[in-house]
């Protein structure tokens, strides 16, 4: 018991930094107001919150996975960005050297049946000769998105496909933005390559540069084929292709559950574009890609439906496939024509769940995971409910789900939350995209909603608008108190998820999102920083919890107790948001404990979410201007006062202890 108290103790110096700094966080903060915040944590009174209640929402947006999550760093890598028709744009690769030179062009030559698109270039100099080279060769370069960051002392895998009816002589290197620093180089030298020849390559970096190219030439005459020209990082994480310092920032949120592809994303603006899982899978070169004609950008589906259900294995979070019911922006299927969709989705959900012996099951096996993934929830389309063939495309879907996987739970595009719905579902889609105050103000929009029946999944929901800006600390306040009225109704709320989640800064389509990056850089919105207030509420107890305060439209609060698996210890944890422009004295009354007990020698945590300006934003400047920080209470009992900082989101965590006994061996060991 000694060594218990003694590492809860350095924890909580350790989370509010030096011990002479830690203090209450809102001390020289005078209130204006004061409410009363009365917490009672008896038995009685108690419900478990859903292991499900807080997750994330991942969509092919802002270049989220094509050039961020998913690593790798070749932009159009198959050449197939430009269309099927010849010749063809090839951007955003680039020629090196002049129409003198070379002369660069695609054909339809390809090895691959489902990418029949592969670039030529035509060598015109040479090394001797009246036609000399440039120094160095002419050829090709790719920039990968708005740069590769390429980074010294780590490997780079280059994979390309090249063919030519001559030995060829090709220099590969990455370099910096003009091509004039050399951070990792090689050579390709083959005598005979006159059928695709894959080649495989490891580079090692010199040097840094988060602009780098990767470049493709030649001094020597003649016509060279490439194709699929693939280049990973080699420190992806578990080797499962997801870059690692994005992938940490979500595992940081510990979510419950990822919803994926999308949104708008998996209908399209039109079905021809719309996501189909099946050209997503196999072998990456083997995969056509497609163009998301809602967001308006080529993805060459690296990061595909396998790959998105080994994001939430590697997460520990349960996948929710979001798949197109035969509907988009657009046109739609005819009912009596759905079939075929419906036969594609049991496909998808073989090829997750399925034996590996079975015949889509055998395919994610021979990709590399012969157990089978834990899909238990799958939502029929996205923002669909008002289309005129949807109710009926959805039954077909439903029945046929339900008929041979009794257990998934099936998520309708219909609100439920008002009125019942006319179909049978396990839960209802809830989207909520509005101004800070109304966001906020819709933290009770669930009060009256239906306690039995589907339950609700609120799969989006953020502050957008002139409140949000690019992501400021109005919009995370609005985000959290509405987040704190599902954690009261998560009786009838299962799910809840903030979108959009990714954002590159070079290609920004949504304002605002959770997290954004660059090549070489990322750091978390206050919208990001605003759900680790919410991410050890999963399967947490819900307390009752009751506010008075005047007024008390600017205030909200929940209680729940959690058990933190880093110490193995119980808490409880209270949190407040102050949506007002006032400091507010809050007097906490808490009852009802029983055998647990307040530990009452080492204090309490206090995190807090606050600026000097409610607009104010993170960026790259100053990627930590608004963060939650942690202070230490150190006077706490069962009756005690707060001040809380206008405009600021807090959470105050007490330890419990749950017997005298251990209380006796603490004040023994002291």
């Amino acid at each position: 018991m000694e060594s218990r108290h003694s590492i809860h103790h350095v924890l909580l110096l350790v989370l509010c930094g030096l011990s002479a700094l830690c203090q209450c966080s809102a001390t020289g903060v005078e209130a204006n107001q004061t409410a009363v915040l009365l917490v009672n944590a008896s038995e009685a009174s108690t419900r478990k919150i859903p292991d499900t209640l807080f997750g994330i929402f991942f969509e092919e947006i802002n270049h989220a996975g094509a050039g961020g999550l998913w690593a790798e760093l070749v932009n159009n890598r198959g050449f197939e960005a430009g269309g099927p028709n010849v010749p063809s744009n090839i951007d955003p690769w680039s020629i090196i050297g002049d129409e003198s030179k070379v002369i660069v062009s695609t054909d339809r030559s390809s090895c691959f049946d489902r990418n029949k698109i592969a670039v030529q270039v035509q060598v015109l100099c040479d090394h001797t000769g009246a036609n000399i080279c440039p120094d160095g060769g002419v050829g090709i370069y790719n920039p990968g998105f708005w740069g590769m960051n390429i980074e010294q002392g780590k490997s780079y895998k280059l994979v390309l496909y090249v063919r030519s009816q001559e030995s060829i002589n090709v220099s590969v290197a990455l370099t910096g933005s003009n091509g004039s620093q050399k951070l990792a180089a090689a050579n390709i030298v083959a005598a005979d390559v006159s059928s695709w020849t894959k080649v495989e390559i490891l580079l090692e970096a010199t040097g840094t540069d988060p602009n780098s190219r990767l470049e493709l030439r030649s001094s020597k005459k003649g016509v060279i084929w490439f194709d699929q020209v693939s280049l990973m990082p080699t420190d992806t994480y578990k080797g499962h292709g997801f870059r690692k310092d994005l992938f940490g920032m979500l595992k940081d949120l510990k979510p419950a559950f990822i919803r994926f592809p999308g949104g708008c994303f998996v209908e399209g603006d039109w079905l021809r574009n719309a996501f189909r899982w099946k050209e997503t899978i196999g072998q990456w070169e083997e995969r056509p890609g497609h163009f998301g004609d809602v967001w308006n950008y080529w993805t060459d589906d690296g990061l595909g439906h396998f790959e998105f259900l080994q994001l939430a294995e590697d997460l520990d979070s349960l996948p929710v496939w979001v798949f197109n019911n035969g509907v988009s922006h657009h046109d739609q299927v005819d009912t009596f024509s759905i079939l075929p969709f419906v036969q594609e989705i049991l496909d998808g959900l073989e090829f997750a769940r399925g034996d590996p012996t079975s015949a889509w099951g055998s395919i994610r096996a021979k990709m590399g995971h012969p157990e089978p993934f834990d899909l238990r929830y799958v939502a029929i389309g996205n923002e669909d409910c008002g289309k005129t063939k949807y109710r009926g495309n959805y039954l077909k879907f439903y029945t046929a789900i339900k008929d041979k996987y009794p257990d998934i739970r099936i998520i309708s595009n219909c609100d439920g939350s008002t009125r019942p719905l006319d179909h049978p579902a396990d839960l209802y889609d809830f989207h909520i995209y509005s101004s800070a105050s109304s966001v906020f103000s819709n933290a009770r929009h669930f009060d009256s909603a239906p306690r039995r029946g589907p339950k609700a999944f609120v799969s989006e929901y953020a502050v957008t608008g002139n409140d949000a800006g690019k992501g400021s600390l109005l919009a995370a306040l609005g985000e959290a108190g509405f987040l704190i009225g599902v954690e009261k109704n998560s009786e009838a709320i299962e799910m809840a998820s903030y979108a959009p989640l990714f954002v590159n800064d070079n290609d920004r389509r949504w304002n605002p999102d959770a997290i954004v990056f660059t090549s070489s850089q990322m750091y978390g919105t206050p919208s990001y920083w605003m759900q680790h207030f919410f991410k050890e509420s999963n399967g947490a107890t819900l307390l009752s919890s009751s506010l008075q305060a005047n007024p008390s439209n600017s205030l909200i609060a929940s209680a729940i107790t959690w058990r933190n698996s880093l110490d193995n210890n119980d808490y409880l944890r209270i949190k407040v948001v102050n949506f007002g422009t006032t400091a507010v004295n809050i007097k906490i009354s808490l009852t009802g404990l029983g055998q647990n007990s307040l530990e009452t020698l080492f204090g309490a945590v206090m995190t807090e979410l606050t600026s000097n300006n409610v607009m104010d934003e993170n960026s790259f400047k100053e990627p930590n201007k608004v963060i939650p920080v942690k202070a230490l209470i150190e006077k706490v009992s069962d009756n005690m006062e707060v001040v809380l900082a206008p405009r600021s989101l807090n959470s105050i965590d007490f330890l419990l202890s749950k017997s005298t006994s251990s209380a006796s061996v603490l004040k023994s060991s002291c």
